[in-house]
C-alpha cells in the first residue's frame, strides 16, 4: 500500500515513517515544506492512504496560519476529489481547535474542510486533536517544553520555568503512532474524532524535577521507576536527548585481595544489582540474613555454594558454573558462602531485594563450618 505523509520531515512524521519502514507492505510517499504545492496532486493520485501531518504552528505572520493549515488542507481535499477515489485521510489537529485564537481557528478550519470532504466525497476522515506530543526527535527550543527541558538538562544547561504549578497535558509519540497505524489498518473503529490514550498531566515544575532525577540517578545509581506510564515515556525521551559523549558514565568499584565488587544499579522498591569477582580458591560470604534475600548467577568460572541452617545446623552445598546458567538463592536463616573452585577468575552477578543499608545491613557474620 502506498501511503502519503504530508509534513514528512517533522517530529511526528519522522517517527511515523520509521515505524512504517519496519513493514514490507508499505511504500511511503513524502510531501514536505520544500516541495511545491503543484506536486501534491501527483502524490495524491498514487496514494491509497494519507497522513496529513503538515501544518504551521509558529509563523512570523499570523496570516500564515490560514495558508499553512486551512489552505494546504483545502488543496489536499481538492486533489482527492480530482483523483476520483475515496482516499482515507488521517489529520493531526490540535486541542487548540476548541479555542478562539488564530492557531486554533486555523486548525478548526482544516478540520471543517476534511469533514466536508467526508460528507460530499465519501473519503473516510480521522481527526486527532492532539495534546502536547513528546518523544524522541522533537525540536528543542521550538514548541515542546519536554524537548527543551530534556535537551538542556541532559547538557547541564539551565531551564526557564515561569510558573512551576502550571499543568501541561501530554501524549507520548509511540502511543500516537500506534493509534495512527491501528486506524490505518482498520484495527481501531472510530468516528471522525479520535483520542489518544493514555494521556498525561504534569506540572511544569514536576516535569523539571523528574528530568533532574533522571540526570542525578547516574551519581546515586538509584534508578527512577522507569518501567511503566509517564515516567517510562519521559525517561526514554530524556535519554534520546543525550549527546553521544554522555552515552556512558562511570560507577565506583571496590577492590581487595579477594577480587572486585561493583554496585551497578539500585531501585527504590526492588533492591539492587551488583557483580563481583573472586580469585581462584577465594571464599566470599560467611554470613546470614534475617529478611534480606539474594539471587546469585555465576557467569564465568566454577562455584561452590555452601549453606548451614543457623538453628538446626543442617548443611547443604551445591556447585554451579558459568557454562550452565543457574540461579542460586540465599535463604533467610541459612548462613552461606561461595568459593571459586576453578583455576581462573570467577564473575558472579548478584541481585538483592533491598538496597544495602550500612546502618541496618541485616548481615550477620557466621562461618558456614560452625555448628549451630
Amino acid at each position: 500500500m502506498k501511503v502519503l505523509i504530508t509534513g514528512a520531515n517533522g517530529f511526528v512524521g519522522q517517527n511515523l515513517i520509521t515505524h512504517l519502514s519496519e513493514r514490507d507492505d508499505i511504500v511511503v510517499l513524502r510531501f514536505t515544506r520544500d516541495d511545491s504545492l503543484a506536486n501534491l496532486p501527483n502524490l495524491v493520485n498514487q496514494a491509497e492512504y494519507i497522513f496529513h501531518l503538515a501544518g504551521i504552528n509558529r509563523p512570523q505572520d499570523p496570516k500564515d496560519f490560514q495558508i499553512g493549515n486551512i489552505g494546504l488542507t483545502q488543496a489536499l481535499c481538492e486533489a482527492i476529489k480530482t483523483s476520483g477515489r475515496k482516499i482515507p485521510v488521517l489529520y493531526t489537529s490540535s486541542r487548540q481547535a476548541e479555542l478562539d485564537n488564530p492557531y486554533g481557528c486555523s486548525k478548526r478550519g482544516a478540520e471543517n474542510a476534511l469533514l466536508e470532504l467526508n460528507a460530499g466525497h465519501g473519503s473516510p476522515v480521522h481527526l486527532f486533536r492532539l495534546a502536547n506530543v513528546f518523544g524522541k526527535w522533537a525540536r528543542a527550543n521550538y514548541n515542546s517544553a519536554v524537548a527543551t527541558f530534556c535537551h538542556n538538562i541532559a547538557r547541564d544547561l539551565p531551564v526557564q520555568i515561569n510558573d512551576p504549578d502550571a499543568h501541561i497535558n501530554l501524549v507520548y509519540i509511540d502511543d500516537v503512532i500506534s493509534h495512527f497505524i491501528a486506524v490505518m489498518d482498520g484495527k481501531l473503529t472510530v468516528g471522525p474524532f479520535v483520542n489518544v490514550e493514555p494521556s498525561y498531566s504534569i506540572s511544569v515544575g514536576g516535569l523539571a524535577d523528574q528530568l533532574y532525577a533522571f540526570r542525578d540517578s547516574r551519581k546515586s545509581i538509584i534508578t527512577e521507576p522507569v518501567g511503566a506510564g509517564l515516567v517510562r515515556a519521559l525517561y526514554s525521551t530524556y535519554l534520546s536527548y543525550l549527546p553521544p559523549e554522555r552515552f556512558t558514565y562511570e560507577i565506583p568499584k571496590y577492590e581487595d585481595p579477594r577480587g572486585m565488587f561493583v554496585e551497578m544499579l539500585k531501585t527504590k522498591e526492588s533492591g539492587q544489582f551488583s557483580f563481583f569477582t573472586s580469585h581462584p580458591g577465594i571464599t566470599r560470604g560467611g554470613h546470614y540474613h534475617h529478611s534480606k534475600t539474594e539471587k546469585f548467577l555465576v557467569i564465568k568460572g566454577k562455584a561452590c555454594f555452601r549453606f548451614r541452617h543457623v538453628i538446626s545446623g543442617e548443611f547443604y552445598e551445591l556447585f554451579t558454573t558459568g557454562e550452565q546458567p543457574e540461579i542460586v538463592e540465599t535463604v533467610p536463616g541459612w548462613t552461606h558462602d561461595i568459593t571459586n573452585m576453578g583455576d581462573d577468575e570467577m564473575i558472579v552477578i548478584l541481585w538483592a531485594n533491598e538496597i544495602f543499608d550500612r546502618e541496618h545491613p541485616d548481615t550477620y557474620a557466621r562461618p558456614v563450618g560452625t555448628e549451630a
